[in-house]
């Protein structure tokens, strides 16, 4: 397994972990994505990557789990017995696969900077599972530790786009960075988040 595939499964464990550790009774709960619940969420994550793997491999996204295909950016509406730890573990396998596949090096992606060839985007990975591993936490009172190796070498890889990725699609405007703050809080803060 690649370094890069390595970090993408870490972090694609971390997340899971957090799945399974929210309560029947808080899938409904608020989370600091605005006007996503936790379920959306999870349902976004594995949205995201199963079209992202989808484009990889030429095919189209099927549903999993009781989790709907949607188009990218917007959040499918899961089932209310949607399995989200099954179908995020399938679609995790799928991603890891893909990073270490040469086929899918050169497939061309939408990126804040144009399309780009997903072999470019690899140190960058797996922004989009960390972030919404401390929202899914934050939402639930679950763990907010990430994996401080990989928040610190996903930061340094997107803080030279920075002007690029302030898209309504992307990242919002940054948020005041905490006196104290650790690589985790500045990676947050640097994402829109408030973390205090």
């Amino acid at each position: 397994m690649s370094e890069q595939a390595e970090r993408y499964r870490r972090a694609a464990d971390g997340f899971l972990a957090r799945i399974k550790a929210v309560g029947d009774d808080q899938w409904d709960s608020p989370t600091p994505c605005p006007d996503w619940t936790a379920r959306q969420v999870v349902a976004h994550v594995i949205n995201e990557a199963r079209r992202m793997v989808a484009t990889l491999r030429g095919t189209e996204p099927k549903p999993l789990y009781g989790v709907p295909v949607a188009e990218m950016g917007t959040v499918p509406e899961p089932a209310a017995d949607a399995d989200l730890a099954a179908a995020w573990s399938q679609t995790a396998d799928a991603f890891v696969a893909a990073i270490d596949d040469p086929a899918c090096r050169s497939v061309q992606l939408p990126s804040p900077v144009g399309f780009v060839p997903f072999g470019q985007t690899l140190e960058a990975l797996p922004e989009d599972v960390l972030i919404h591993t401390w929202d899914l936490a934050r939402g639930t009172g679950g763990d907010e530790r990430l994996d401080q190796d990989l928040v610190a070498h996903v930061y340094e890889h997107l803080k030279p786009l920075d002007e690029a990725l302030r898209q309504p699609w992307a990242f919002g405007p940054r948020t005041p960075i905490p006196a104290g703050a650790d690589v985790q809080a500045e990676f947050l803060c640097f994402a829109g988040r408030v973390v205090v």
